[in-house]
């Protein structure tokens, strides 16, 4: 009997053995009981892959791509492949890759949180920055499920909306949306928050939602970590202003040309604008001193006509009329000057 029975467990044995190689689709072997499992050739083949994007130049980061359904995920791919690239593996493959580059295991452990599903992404075209603000674009909403959380606070807002009369009222107020008929339209009746931050969301009222085109789900490729130079980059330290930063730039960069100027400080950016400087002090300096030239003349005629004018504006017109009157009398004069030598040739002849 014992012998029947080894004889019995063993071919039980056999056929586990059998079982899990149609399952798993891997090669088992084994004897007298143990079983050494060999992994399928396709997970080989994606640790080297892995491991070779690991060990090459460049960025590398892990994303979060749960919640993403198949369809987004490959337009989100098509969009960012001239960028990046993107691997999608299971946890422990990625930490045998890891492993096999060389790379720290506590750095990847920091990448892996708040990685539900991660991605493997390696770009040599972008920096952790750039990298984070490209996989930013990729957030939109989606409709909210059966027993999904609430991630903020869903508000639904006062006002009109574009459904016409009909049961759709009733819908809205079996799911906590206040609803009535206003001008031949559905319209909102206040604004209500339905659901609260972490709350669950039921089927009802994420159909309705949806159909106010709130779509409360955020979905993304989200970046939780990058890894660029050997420094580690959480998420969180590469979220920039970029619009406060570049005004920022340039407003010390202004700050600084402006010192460098006033202190004389000679460089390509700063000498022609003093020199610039220093020719208007000289001009201003050779006009205030009266100086002529072929540069101040036109200046210095100008600016005694104005100051002419200036004088003769404040004159009254009996003034001005004795003005005129001298320049008459100084005419007269200067033609009288010329008249006796005309006299005398007269009386010669």
């Amino acid at each position: 009997m014992e012998q029947g029975h080894r004889q019995v467990g063993a071919r039980c044995g056999q056929h586990s053995l059998l079982l899990r190689q149609d399952l798993d689709g891997a090669l088992c072997q084994g004897g007298g009981g143990r079983v050494i499992a060999k992994a399928a050739p396709w997970k080989k083949d994606r640790v080297s892959e892995l491991a070779e994007i690991l060990s090459g130049d460049g960025i590398v980061g892990i994303v979060d791509i749960s919640g993403v359904p198949a369809g987004n995920m490959l337009d989100m791919r098509s969009s960012l492949r001239d960028q990046m690239t993107m691997t999608v593996a299971k946890k422990t493959l990625i930490k045998l890759a890891w492993e096999q580059a060389g790379r720290s295991e506590v750095e990847l452990e920091q990448l892996f949180e708040g990685a539900a599903q991660p991605c493997v992404v390696h770009s040599e075209s972008l920096n952790a920055f750039e990298l984070f603000a490209e996989l930013e674009k990729t957030r939109q909403g989606r409709v909210a499920k059966e027993g999904e959380l609430a991630p903020v606070d869903i508000v639904v807002e006062k006002g009109p909306t574009e459904f016409g009369p009909g049961p759709i009222v009733g819908e809205f107020n079996a799911v906590g949306i206040p609803a009535k008929i206003d001008r031949g339209k559905v319209a909102i009746q206040r604004t209500v928050t339905v659901v609260n931050e972490g709350e669950a969301i039921t089927g009802d009222l994420g159909i309705m939602l949806a159909k106010l085109g709130i779509t409360p789900i955020e979905i993304g490729l989200i970046l939780t970590g990058a890894i660029e130079g050997g420094f580690v980059f959480p998420a969180s330290s590469l979220k920039l202003d970029f619009e406060g930063f570049r005004n920022d730039v340039m407003t010390a960069t202004s700050g600084a040309f402006n010192l460098a100027c006033n202190t004389r400080w000679f460089s390509t950016a700063t000498v022609p604008a003093l020199l610039s400087k220093a020719s208007s002090e000289a001009m201003a300096v050779a006009i205030e001193a009266g100086v002529v030239n072929d540069e101040t003349a036109s200046m210095l005629v100008a600016r005694a006509s104005a100051r002419a004018l200036a004088i003769a504006g404040q004159l009254d017109s009996s003034a001005l009329e004795g003005a005129d009157a001298a320049a008459s009398d100084a005419a007269d004069l200067d033609a009288g000057a010329g008249a006796p030598p005309e006299e005398e040739k007269g009386e010669e002849e």
